[in-house]
């Protein structure tokens, strides 16, 4: 199927699952996952109405993204990957939503360059529902302290958070602790699910879903 075709299915198992779940329809927001794509593989998504991208890196967006938001200026660009905090100035100018903010040090650098450039930013706490130490993210014991220190302290404006669960594990349970401790913090966004299990994240209140493979293929 072309990229168009699988985007459309895409955006129908999104609306049966809406229905299914009982869910608002077009409650659940479409965050199409371009990373390790280029600009000539994803111009057919924009071209079939896709506004909401993600990318993982700063520096491999930053080839690619510049031309695409010239062209077409209402897509909003979502950091879904890692950010160290010597690209926070990158990132602020170039991302319209950061969705890993994990720690105190790069919610203060994201702060002071939000600050600097004048640039609002919509941000998302990412946790680590897995304590898996090879990825990142806040421990869910400490995540209504981080996001109330970034709201009340550091004064960032974190308005939902964002999980990855283990790739081994049913996805189920991580998904019902991230909207368990976003309804703590009194967030109302939910980043989770991705190509091979969004419909179980529109389940357990997803408000958008990260969705790369099913769209884009394989690299």
């Amino acid at each position: 199927m072309s990229v168009e075709e699988q985007l459309n299915d895409v955006l129908s198992r999104i609306q049966d699952s809406e229905t299914h779940y009982g869910r608002e329809a077009g409650s659940v927001a479409l965050v199409a996952v371009s990373k390790t794509f280029d600009a000539e593989d994803i111009r057919p998504a924009i071209n079939a109405g896709q506004r909401i991208f993600g990318e993982n890196r700063v520096q491999e967006a930053q080839g690619k993204w510049p031309e695409l938001k010239a062209e077409t200026p209402d897509l909003e660009l979502h950091l879904i990957g890692p950010l160290q905090s010597n690209k926070a100035a990158d990132a602020v100018a170039l991302f319209d939503v950061i969705e890993t903010i994990d720690r105190e040090k790069i919610a203060r650098a994201i702060a002071t360059e939000i600050t600097r450039q004048g640039k609002p930013v919509r941000l998302y706490v990412q946790v680590n529902t897995g304590l898996e130490p090879q990825k990142a993210g806040i421990v869910p014991d400490e995540t209504v302290a981080f996001v109330t220190l970034c709201r009340n302290e550091i004064g960032i404006p974190v308005e939902g958070l964002m999980c990855i669960p283990p790739a081994d594990e049913n996805p189920g349970p991580h998904f019902a602790l991230l909207a368990k401790l976003a309804e703590r913090c009194g967030l109302d966004k939910l980043s989770m699910g991705m190509s091979g299990d969004f419909e179980t994240a529109v389940q357990f209140g997803a408000t958008s879903v990260r969705v790369g493979s099913a769209i884009f293929g394989t690299r």
